[in-house]
């Protein structure tokens, strides 16, 4: 029986490999590379020849080396008020403390430092919103706005400290409303904008909030969304909220209760609103905001993020990553309520000095094109964007992007959950044209920027995230700590602090240690994925370990799944569960969208269950394939398995608060 099962395992490894990228005898078409021009422009190329390195590898091996002395090189191209006594502290492990002793303020050194230099007068945000209105925010316009909310906020009590929750839809409020929170060392809880009553509440419960940012709605697919209404539902059952602020974005008539609720122009028109705010110098170890993650099952746990070391972080990762350059248009195509938009639409772009669009609507509506019209229109150069927009497009056939003019793209990146190879090809050869690297990110809320990634020098395999960023250490292991074999399923694991890093959770510190470091194996930060590791050291992510179905004692990936139900070309997104099988323990059900001009049958069913079984071997065929014309998603785009399987047993869905509506 076990020879039996290890050809069945070694054949699905084979077939998901083939599955993932193309083959030759010599193996050299398994990579991607990147043109010749990219690697000898890319930033990593620059700092690799200033560090004396005549290959990626030899400057990586000496970031993990020498962590230390890395971090400190991208400190010091930022400004600090006050320079560290010592780059980390690990004496209090696992609350490690970077910069120690440093003072700063991660708006002092994207904004301010901008504002008096030739920057003044460059672009920092160009926002659309669906309607087609338009905003633009030089470096100069966004420091006075930025100064006068910040100004409002001192005169209505906000004091270093606290916390302000901000629950806004996509507008350049939201991003104002974060950096004014920042400025003057308050720290933000930025909640999705059409969340619910209940998860609004519990957060502002859980930050003992007293101020309330919100709007009077905001639009998607041409409807407004009542956010005032549920902001009000929220507030009467939150005993802390003393103040409310509200930006009009709709016009719609809303409540306002009187000694409460203030619009936020009427705010901006009063002397109170002084376009000098002072930025208030912060220990580096301060916080500057809580986000909550969207979880399971529990509470929302409040991630705590601080000024130095995500700054820093959150800095690096892009200019290299990212490859930012003065003359690039950046679109990280999130929503700022998310660690995405946190890092890499809000703080990061800034810290870099570069220029950021931002869009309010959907990718879809109000036709399949709009989003390659918006990267035509603004000339975008680099777009950032999750594994299910791609595949949600995609399903709409390659004449609505062929539309229009992707030539100023020069680089693509994916976030949220591993690309499926399939998706992989079409954004790389349909929007990049076969020119633009992918830049696939694995990361998350709790470590506050990229952690495996490549960088525009780094060969490339579809659906692999390659290998972790500089000063980043991490690992595939087993439960005991030992690293697995390559191609061997294992726990992934960072062995390493990093700048980043969530440094506790809100008032639940002992919460903080059980979930991340207290698991097997211990002293490591155990992440919560499961993941394998290639013969070229790259990292394929497998999905979440809940998202692993055991069927008749082989491990699968829901990811792997998928991924071949979408290799096929009637599947336009795909997810995969497992039920519980009386002799199997897990039978493997599959929920499917189609694209366009498909049909679902008995007959299609069953081709999709041969194809399931072709590419991971038998063992892998689903049960049953359901076609759906939805997902349910959390609003970052995520499938919710745990609710697509709670719904099959007839069990309670759980907390649903980040379910898309």
């Amino acid at each position: 029986m076990s020879d039996t099962r290890d050809a069945a395992l070694k054949e699905i490894a084979t077939l998901n490999d083939s599955a993932a990228q193309p083959q030759s005898q010599n193996g050299a078409e398994r990579f991607h590379y990147p043109s010749q021009e990219v690697v000898e422009h890319a930033n990593v190329t620059a700092y690799m020849k200033a560090k004396g390195f005549n290959a990626f590898d030899e400057l990586y091996a000496w970031s993990i080396q020498n962590p230390q002395e890395f971090w400190s090189d991208q400190a010091k191209e930022l400004e600090w008020f006050e320079p560290w006594e010592e780059v980390l502290d690990e004496s209090t492990a696992p609350f490690y403390k970077w910069f120690v002793g440093a003072k700063t303020n991660i708006v002092h050194n994207a904004i301010d430092r901008h504002a008096r230099t030739w920057r003044r007068n460059k672009l920092a945000l160009i926002w659309e919103g669906e309607d087609g209105s338009h905003r633009t925010y030089s470096y100069h316009t966004l420091d006075r706005e930025v100064s006068k909310i910040a100004s409002v906020l001192k005169s209505m009590g906000v004091q270093k400290g606290d916390i302000v929750t901000i629950y806004l839809p996509r507008i350049p409020e939201l991003m104002l409303c974060m950096l004014a929170c920042a400025k003057i060392g308050a720290a933000h809880s930025v909640v999705y904008g059409g969340f619910s009553v209940e998860a609004l509440a519990d957060r502002m419960d859980d930050a003992k909030s007293k101020l309330l940012i919100t709007a009077d709605g905001g639009f998607m697919r041409n409807k407004v969304i009542e956010l005032k209404k549920i902001a009000d539902e929220a507030m009467a059952r939150t005993p802390t909220i003393q103040s409310c602020i509200v930006v009009k974005r709709t016009g719609h008539d809303v409540n306002m209760e009187s000694g409460r609720d203030l619009w936020l122009h009427d705010l901006m028109a009063l002397p109170i609103a002084s376009p000098n705010c002072p930025t208030e110098p912060m220990d580096a170890e301060d916080m500057l905001f809580i986000l909550y993650t969207s979880g399971t099952t529990g509470r929302p746990k409040g991630v705590v993020h601080t000024h130095g070391g995500y700054m820093v972080g959150a800095y690096t990762t892009l200019k290299f990553v990212f490859d930012i350059k003065e003359e690039d248009r950046w679109w990280c195509a999130a929503d700022p309520g998310w660690i995405t938009g946190h890092s890499y639409i809000v703080y990061s772009p800034l810290l870099a000095g570069a220029t950021s669009f931002m869009y309010e609507g959907a990718p879809n509506y109000p036709y399949p094109d709009r989003w390659w019209q918006l990267v035509s229109r603004h000339a975008i150069s680099i777009l950032y964007t999750a594994p299910t927009a791609i595949r949600g497009l995609m399903r709409f056939g390659e004449a609505w992007p062929n539309r229009h003019d992707l030539s100023n793209l020069r680089l693509l990146g994916s976030v949220g959950e591993p690309i499926n190879p399939e998706a992989w090809r079409w954004y790389h050869h349909v929007i990049g044209k076969d020119r633009c690297p992918i830049m696939d990110t694995w990361w998350q809320t709790e470590t506050g920027h990229f952690m495996i990634t490549p960088t525009p020098v780094t060969p490339l395999k579809p659906g692999s995230a390659t290998r972790p960023f500089f000063g980043i250490e991490v690992d595939v292991v087993h439960e005991d700590g030992s690293s697995c074999d390559a191609n061997e399923d294992g726990l992934l694991v960072i062995k390493r602090p990093w700048p980043g890093m969530m440094r506790t959770i809100l008032n639940d510190p002992e919460r903080y240690v059980s979930t991340y470091w207290d698991k097997e194996p211990v002293n490591m930060y155990t992440v919560g994925d499961s993941a394998r590791k290639d013969e070229d050291g790259y990292i394929w992510v497998i999905g979440r370990l809940d998202d692993v179905i055991k069927v008749s004692g082989y491990r699968l990936g829901t990811a792997e799944v998928e991924s071949a139900l979408v290799s096929h070309q009637s599947v336009a997104e795909a997810a995969a569960i497992g039920l519980p099988h009386d002799i199997k323990g897990s039978a493997i059900h599959a929920f499917v969208i189609l694209r366009e001009g498909f049909e679902g049958s008995p007959k299609l069913e069953e081709e999709l269950r041969a194809h399931v079984g072709h590419e991971l071997g038998p063992i892998a065929r689903p049960d049953a394939i359901n076609f759906v014309s939805t997902l349910p998603k959390t609003r970052s785009g995520k499938i919710m398995r745990r609710v697509l399987k709670a719904q099959a047993l007839g069990q309670d869905v759980g907390d649903i608060s980040t379910l898309e509506s």
